[in-house]
């Protein structure tokens, strides 16, 4: 893998860069967001008779999105970030194109993983993050990010509607091809290597085995990849089933790029809100009250569903509330699980989202089963999500919710504390015990 297009040579600067990983991102949601209207459509064409099976199309290429994990983060450590960004991107740009050619249900769904097994690549932008920012700075950088990557789902979905007014389903994949162009050459133009020269690593057996046993064998970040992954399965749940649900138990499927939109809004707004937060509050405040919430919220849920009151606008505004407690939780619990990790970025950043991809996927696959003709699975999902959550943060901490809020109310109100210094020893949350 021999560099043989130049590198740019300018640092840069802070704004461009977070906008630059957001639309990296987007990528990832725009594959799934974007061809959420035309599902059905997809089904009808491909001959489909199993209305279910339609979920497998977002499945697939999140189960995809876990598997590829494995090997660009390990190549992106040995390669650099900058030249692996460039490949995967340009095989997700042809998968794209591959999809909106196929004329079997099977066969899509085969591209589809190979087609989330390329996004995969994308993987690489946390280690980006990383090599560059760390702790709290770190989290505002990927809440950031997620601003606009949040806007993504937004948009999309319109967006593809407004595709199947004008041209057949395969238009749709096109467009999705399309914008990863655009990002392909903006990358090319004006992102530099990230990854320090020290920190390089050869692929050899022993080498991999120990980076993974770091990452493996590290309490805190293993069980808040955990938790990111039941908070994941919610998420992707949600996604797999909210076309059957407007369309099969609302009847109303035209507003599903508003009912989306808003509860995509949603999330976006909490993760502002968690930019402008995190650095006086500390990542684990925010994340355990959002997640302390979303269990809350997916027992409401499952209360109105199991009575049968649930109509179309409670359902958006619970839906939206979820997406919101997951704003709060999704780019926390990422941050957690990779802070110790930043010799190792790459490698972890494979393995956990490899983790939590593909485990996600697996839950969503498990309630999605579950769907007939109520909300119910959804809800019941969430709430068993968000409970399974709730038990790796408490194994995490040790029992204990919010440690570490001590650190951070500390170094922001005593006098003489410079945020981002390490306190003594002494005044560290848990010293002693």
């Amino acid at each position: 893998m021999s560099e043989r297009l130049p590198a740019p040579t300018t640092r840069i600067p802070f704004t461009e860069f977070v906008v630059l990983i957001a639309a990296l991102m987007a990528c990832q949601a725009i594959a799934i967001d974007a061809m959420l209207p035309a599902l059905s459509t997809i089904g009808q064409a491909l001959g489909l008779t199993q209305a279910n099976r339609l979920q497998w199309v977002v499945l697939a290429y999140m189960a995809g999105l876990g598997c590829g994990q494995l090997v660009w983060g390990l190549f992106s450590d040995r390669y650099g970030r900058r030249r692996i960004l460039l490949i995967g991107l340009g095989l997700y740009v042809l998968a794209a194109l591959l999809c909106s050619t196929t004329t079997s249900f099977n066969v899509l769904l085969g591209v589809r993983f190979v087609h989330g097994a390329a996004a995969a690549s994308l993987v690489v932008t946390r280690s980006v993050i990383r090599d560059r920012y760390s702790g709290p700075v770190m989290a505002r950088v990927m809440s950031l990010s997620y601003i606009v990557f949040l806007t993504s789902p937004v948009v999309a979905p319109s967006l593809g509607q407004l595709v199947l007014l004008a041209a057949s389903w395969r238009y749709v994949f096109v467009m999705i091809g399309g914008f990863a162009v655009l990002v392909w050459c903006w990358l090319l133009l004006r992102l530099p290597e990230t990854l320090h020269p020290e920190y390089r690593l050869r692929l050899s057996r022993g080498r991999i085995a120990h980076a993974a046993g770091l990452v493996l064998g590290n309490r805190s970040a293993l069980c808040y990849t955990l938790a990111g992954t039941c908070v994941m399965g919610a998420l992707l749940a949600y996604l797999g089933m909210v076309q059957q649900i407007l369309s099969e138990i609302f009847r109303r499927p035209r507003l599903l790029p508003a009912v989306f939109s808003i509860c995509a809004g949603s999330m976006g707004v909490t993760s502002y809100l968690n930019s402008r937060l995190v650095e006086r509050l500390g990542m684990r405040v925010i994340s355990h009250c959002g997640l302390l919430l979303l269990l809350a919220v997916a027992g409401l849920h499952v209360l109105l569903s199991a009575l049968g009151v649930e109509g179309l606008v409670s359902f958006s505004v619970l839906q939206a509330v979820t997406l919101a407690c997951i704003g709060l939780t999704a780019a926390n619990f990422s941050t957690l699980a990779m802070e110790p990790m930043g010799a190792v970025a790459g490698i972890a950043a494979s393995l956990q989202g490899f983790i939590s991809m593909l485990g996600g996927a697996l839950l969503a696959a498990l309630i999605g089963r579950q769907f007939s003709s109520s909300t119910l699975p959804l809800a019941v999902g969430t709430a068993v999500c968000s409970l399974g959550g709730l038990v790796f943060v408490l194994t995490a901490e040790r029992g204990r919710l919010f440690r570490g809020w001590r650190d951070t109310a500390l170094q922001r109100w005593t006098p003489g504390r410079t945020p981002g210094v390490p306190l003594p020893a002494e005044d560290q949350p848990g010293y002693g015990e």
